[in-house]
């Protein structure tokens, strides 16, 4: 059974809550960040519950952790209303890695947060390997009272980068390819506008997508 979140309107006691939304490409410090602001939260005495997507696999089933190697605990959720069911009501902070994975749902369930007084804290790609936007990461952007917009170092020329190359045995992947392929480093990197690059052709490595 999916709970009723408080909202300011039946309690005017209640503290606002808020939205902010970390974007990035690839290896822009998404990750680092949301950790910080747990952190920092939690250095601040407030309780905060950290969930990540099933399909993030970079990190352990039960934790988050940054390229530079730096973990958090996490909860794995597999959809919007799972999450929403795993929010504790004495929760303050509620962080979400790898928002780009989630439903369409995941927008209301932070809006439903934020205005029940929680601050949530949402990390994702903001575009795809196509440098498309990715999933529910556009709304989401849309409703934030704040953004983190960070940026990586293009892997080819020092720029700074915004979109994420996606890599098959050491070439860009076609714009056929699935847009969910989870993976590591070796399968991605930062790329600046003038590098990035996504050739026509046919998708033939059969790798799964989703």
């Amino acid at each position: 059974m999916m709970q009723t979140f408080r909202s300011l309107e039946e309690d005017p006691t209640l503290r606002s809550g808020s939205l902010t939304v970390i974007s990035g490409s690839m290896f822009s410090g998404k990750t680092e960040e949301l950790i910080r602001l747990s952190r920092r939260a939690i250095y601040a005495r407030r309780r905060v519950q950290v969930f990540k997507h099933a399909l993030e696999t970079r990190s352990d089933h039960d934790e988050i952790r940054s390229h530079n190697g730096v973990p958090h605990e996490a909860v794995p959720v597999g959809s919007s209303g799972e999450l929403l069911e795993a929010v504790d009501p004495a929760t303050d902070v509620v962080a979400v890695e790898e928002a780009q994975f989630f439903d369409a749902g995941i927008v209301e369930a932070c809006r439903q947060l934020a205005d029940g007084g929680y601050e949530v804290i949402v990390a994702g790609l903001d575009m795809d390997f196509r440098g498309e936007p990715f999933g529910p990461m556009p709304d989401l952007l849309a409703g934030a009272d704040e953004i983190v917009k960070l940026r990586a170092i293009c892997a080819r020329c020092g720029r700074d980068a915004a979109r994420s190359q996606r890599l098959i045995d050491g070439q860009p992947a076609p714009a056929s390819a699935p847009i969910i392929l989870v993976g590591a480093e070796e399968s991605y990197e930062a790329r600046c506008r003038h590098c990035h690059e996504v050739p026509e052709g046919v998708f033939q490595y059969g790798l799964p997508g989703v």
